[in-house]
């Protein structure tokens, strides 16, 4: 057996030892990821109950997003629950999550790690999206597919390089103590 092998197994294993919270997480994610794309198709069919879910999803859509209005068509004339920006920032959590479970949490970019500089160069970065929502709001440039989907994504990569290994370790209230912040 080679190391890498091994290397796999230990984190497969360490994985299967999912903390409660970190299901959760995983649950939330997987409805944010499938979710808006799959509303306008619920809509769409018709059948039994589904466009009443596809009404839920819209519901939530619309209580997170701040222009659902502007998804992207789908299932004309239904469009996608969320705009773009935020799917793009879903598509960045679903990034970290995945690099989460293929590293084990080990790596110079889990942002965690680093305490408060962790703390303050996310923050940084999780501010793509509010700056650029900002500028279109006020007038400096209109709403733009290939411009609000990269920015979502930024934010997604850095809320998400720093709260996963939070969610994710079983040891997270000793994480955090490692780093210097107070036990909550």
């Amino acid at each position: 057996m080679n190391a890498a092998s091994t290397q796999m197994k230990k984190i497969f294993a360490r994985q299967l030892q999912i903390p409660w919270v970190s299901i959760i997480a995983d649950i939330m994610l997987a409805g944010m990821v499938v979710g808006p794309p799959a509303a306008p198709f619920l809509a769409a069919s018709g059948f039994f109950l589904l466009p009443g879910i596809a009404n839920i999803i819209y519901f939530m859509g619309s209580h997170v997003c701040p222009q659902p209005h502007m998804g992207i068509d789908l299932a004309p004339p239904f469009i996608m629950a969320v705009c773009m920006r935020c799917y793009g920032t879903v598509t960045g959590l679903l990034i970290t999550r995945l690099l989460y479970f293929a590293t084990g949490g080990r790596g110079f970019y889990w942002l965690t790690q680093y305490g408060w500089s962790g703390v303050a160069f996310s923050s940084v970065l999780m501010m793509a999206y509010p700056l650029e929502l900002s500028a279109q709001v006020l007038g400096l440039w209109s709403f733009n597919n290939y411009v609000v989907t990269p920015l979502g994504l930024i934010t997604g990569l850095a809320w998400g390089l720093f709260t996963m290994p939070i969610l994710h370790n079983p040891n997270n209230i000793d994480l955090a103590a490692n780093n210097g912040w107070e036990k909550v």
